[in-house]
C-alpha cells in the first residue's frame, strides 16, 4: 500500500495515514521500526514507564507498551536500555528569523538539541514579503526537512498603523492562510495593545478583522503583554481573547496573568526570578505554562541550546525536570491545539524522540524524528534540502539609487547657531522624549559625542526610494570618528537601521547592505571592516550555523575595536559595548511610545507616538 509523504498536514492524507495507523497498531499490518527504551516518560500522567516500546510506522507512533507486548511484525528493532526517552521538544513561540537561518539550516541547528517541532511567529518575513509567507515557511518541510514548523500569521503586518512595506494582513489574509493549510495553529503574538483597545486606533478594525478570523476557525489568538501590568489591563487583555503573553518581565504578573487563564510563555531570563516565586506559591498545576525561546540567535545557540536550554534554565532554579519537560512538550502543544500531531510519545503522533542520558541534566544522547534518527549528541545527521530560494526570498532589499552623505544631513533654520533636537535612548518608554540644545554648523544641526549624541536613521527598503528619518540618539552609537554601524534586521518592519557618526560612513554602509542584499555592515574610520550576510529576506542566511557564526565572530572582533557610547536606559539587558540589541530598539509595541519609524503620510519625518498618533520635528 503506497501512503502519503506525511509532510504537510491535509485531512485527506491524514485520513489514509490513520487508517493505516490503526492496522499496525493491531498487529494487523507489519510496523516498519521498533525502538525499545529503557524508560519511557508519559507526559499526560507525568510517570515514566520502565523498559518501553515505540512502534513506529512511517513517520508515525502507532503503538507503546511493555517490551514484548506489540503484537505484530516488526521489520527493523533498535535498543536503547541505557536511555530515557521523552517526547520532541516544541518551541511555543519564536522567531526562526532571529537565527538568521534558513528553515532547513535552523533545523540542522536545533534538531540535535531536541527541538522537533517549532511554531514559528511569522511577522518578521511577512513584513518583507507578506504574499509569499506561508510558501516560505512550508517549503522546507515540503522538500523533506525533519523539522515541523506551523506559522502563524503576524498580526504586526504592518506592526502600527505608522509603518508599511512589504505585507499588509487583515481579515481576508487571516481566513485565506487558516484555511489553506491545517499547519497554521493560529495569529501570531497581537502586539498593537493600543489598537486593541481603543476604537478610534486606525489599526482598530485591521486587528480585530484578524482576531475574527481566527475565532472563526477556533484556532489560537497569541498576545504581546509587554508593560501590561495592572488589574484592569490584565483583565481587558484577557476579555479580548488575547491567549497567551511571553513578555512577562516580573512574578506578580506573571501570577495575576495565570489567574485571569492567560498562558504563560516563560523566557529564560526572567526564569531566575518567576519560577522559585510560583513554587514558593505552591503552584500545583503547570499545564498553563510553557518555555518559550522568541528571539536568539545561532551564535548564542550554538553556545546556549534551545529548547533543551530553557527548560535546564528553569531545572536550576528548583522545578523538577519532568515539569519542565512538560513545559517544552505536551504544554505547547495543548495550547497550539496541536496535540494529535506533537507534544506526547503516543499513537497517532510524529515519532519524535529525544533520548536522554541524564534526566536531571537533560543531557541528550540522540534524537530522533518522523521515526528516524537525526542526531548523535549535537552532531545533526539529518536530511537537509538543497532549496535554491527564489528571487522573491533573495531580492528584498528595494533601493534604486545611490544613498549619499547629505541623506543623512539634519537641516537647520537659516541664520541658527543652535537648536533644540527631540532625542531617545534605546528602549524609550516614557511618556515624553529627551529635548537638548544642539549647535549647528554650515546650515546642518551636529552630533555631540561628548554627551554621548550619535545619529540613527532608518532607510526604507521596499518603495525603491530609499526614504529616510533620522534623529539623534543618546547612548548607543560609535564615538570613533568615521564610523557606522547598520542592518537590515529592525524589528518589526525590517527596514535598514544605521547609527553613526560621520553621514559619509552612514551612507556607505546603506550602500554596502543594498548590495549585500541585507544583514549587518561596519564601517570603521571610512572603511568597511565587516560583513554578515543575511542574503534570504535581509533578514536569513541558508547556510550552516558555523559559517554564519565565523562572520558574526569576525564583526564581534571588529567592533571590540569600536568605541562605543552607553548610558542604561530602562531595558535591564542594554549592556555597553557592540549594540547588537538595536535591532529591536525601533519596536512599535508596547510599551513603546515615540519611535522613530520610516517616513509615512502621517509621520513624514518619521518621529511619531505610536500610542496616539501624535507627531513632532525633530529639531526646531
Amino acid at each position: 500500500m503506497t501512503l502519503p509523504a506525511d509532510l504537510l498536514l491535509n485531512a485527506e492524507d491524514e485520513v489514509l495515514i490513520r487508517q493505516n495507523l490503526v492496522l499496525v497498531a493491531l498487529g494487523k499490518r507489519p510496523a516498519d521500526k521498533a525502538l525499545r527504551v529503557g524508560r519511557l516518560f508519559d507526559v499526560h500522567t507525568r510517570i515514566w514507564r520502565e523498559d518501553q516500546e515505540i512502534i513506529i510506522a512511517g513517520r508515525r507512533i502507532a503503538y507503546v507498551g511493555p517490551a514484548g507486548s506489540y503484537p505484530g511484525e516488526v521489520a527493523e528493532r533498535f535498543h536503547e536500555p541505557d536511555l530515557a526517552a521523552v517526547p520532541g521538544f516544541g518551541e511555543v513561540h519564536k522567531h526562526i528569523e532571529s537565527s538568521h537561518l534558513t528553515p532547513e539550516w535552523e533545523a540542522a541547528l536545533v534538531m540535535p538539541r531536541g527541538n522537533t517541532w517549532t511554531c514559528e511567529a511569522s511577522h518578521e518575513f511577512s513584513n518583507v514579503n507578506g504574499p509569499k509567507n506561508l510558501e516560505f515557511w512550508l517549503e522546507a518541510r515540503k522538500q523533506g526537512s525533519p523539522l515541523k514548523i506551523f506559522p502563524l500569521p503576524g498580526s504586526a503586518v504592518p506592526p502600527t498603523a505608522y509603518e508599511w512595506g512589504g505585507g499588509w494582513f487583515g481579515y481576508e489574509e487571516q481566513r485565506d492562510f487558516l484555511a489553506t493549510s491545517p499547519m497554521v495553529p493560529g495569529l501570531d503574538e497581537v502586539m498593537d495593545w493600543p489598537a486593541v483597545w481603543n476604537p478610534e486606533s486606525p489599526s482598530y478594525n485591521r486587528l480585530w478583522g484578524m482576531i475574527r478570523a481566527t475565532f472563526e476557525r477556533r484556532a489560537v489568538v497569541e498576545g504581546h503583554g509587554a508593560g501590561l501590568r495592572d488589574i484592569p489591563t490584565i483583565n481587558g487583555f484577557a476579555a479580548a481573547g488575547l491567549a497567551s503573553d511571553h513578555e512577562a518581565w516580573t512574578p506578580d504578573e506573571v501570577w495575576e496573568k495565570l489567574a485571569r487563564g492567560i498562558f504563560m510563555e516563560l523566557r529564560p531570563y526572567s526564569m531566575h526570578e518567576i519560577i522559585p516565586f510560583l513554587l514558593a506559591k505552591g503552584l500545583p498545576d503547570w499545564s498553563q505554562i510553557a518555555f518559550t525561546t522568541d528571539d536568539r540567535s545561532a551564535s548564542d545557540t550554538v553556545k546556549l541550546g534551545a529548547s533543551d536550554y530553557n527548560a535546564r534554565t528553569a531545572i536550576s532554579h528548583g522545578l523538577s525536570p519532568e515539569i519542565a519537560i512538560q513545559c517544552i512538550t505536551i504544554n505547547p502543544a495543548r495550547h497550539m491545539r496541536l496535540t494529535q500531531w506533537v507534544g506526547s510519545l503516543a499513537p497517532g503522533r510524529f515519532a519524535d524522540v529525544v533520548l536522554l542520558s541524564d534526566v536531571a541534566k537533560l543531557e541528550i544522547a540522540k534524537v530522533w524524528a518522523d521515526g528516524s534518527q537525526v542526531s548523535e549528541g549535537t552532531t545533526f545527521s539529518g536530511h537537509v534540502p538543497k532549496i535554491d530560494w527564489p528571487d522573491w526570498a533573495r531580492q528584498t532589499v528595494n533601493i534604486q539609487r545611490t544613498v549619499i552623505a547629505s541623506d543623512f544631513a539634519i537641516e537647520a533654520e537659516y541664520g541658527r547657531n543652535s537648536m533644540y533636537a527631540a532625542v531617545l535612548r534605546p528602549f524609550h518608554w516614557t511618556d515624553g522624549f529627551i529635548t537638548m540644545d544642539l549647535p549647528v554648523e554650515n546650515g546642518e544641526v551636529q552630533r555631540d559625542p561628548e554627551r554621548n549624541l550619535t545619529k540613527f536613521a532608518i532607510v526604507d527598503r521596499f518603495s525603491g526610494e530609499a526614504q529616510i528619518s533620522k534623529m539623534f540618539w543618546l547612548g548607543c552609537g560609535p564615538r570613533t570618528p568615521d564610523t557606522a554601524l547598520g542592518c537590515s534586521v529592525m524589528h518589526d518592519k525590517h527596514n535598514i537601521w544605521i547609527c553613526g557618526s560621520s553621514d559619509e560612513a552612514m551612507a556607505l554602509v546603506a550602500n554596502t547592505l543594498k548590495e549585500m542584499q541585507g544583514g549587518w555592515c561596519l564601517v570603521r574610520e571610512g572603511k568597511v571592516v565587516a560583513r554578515v550576510h543575511y542574503e534570504i529576506g535581509g533578514l536569513m542566511t541558508c547556510r550552516p550555523h558555523d559559517e554564519l557564526d565565523e562572520e558574526m565572530q569576525h564583526l564581534y572582533a571588529e567592533g571590540a575595536k569600536v568605541d562605543w557610547m552607553y548610558e542604561p536606559t530602562f531595558h535591564p539587558r542594554w549592556f555597553p559595548g557592540f549594540p547588537e540589541r538595536l535591532i529591536f530598539a525601533t519596536l512599535t509595541c508596547a510599551p513603546w511610545q515615540w519611535v522613530l519609524v520610516a517616513p509615512c503620510e502621517q509621520a513624514p519625518n518619521g518621529f511619531v507616538n505610536v500610542q496616539t498618533g501624535e507627531t513632532h520635528p525633530v529639531v526646531w
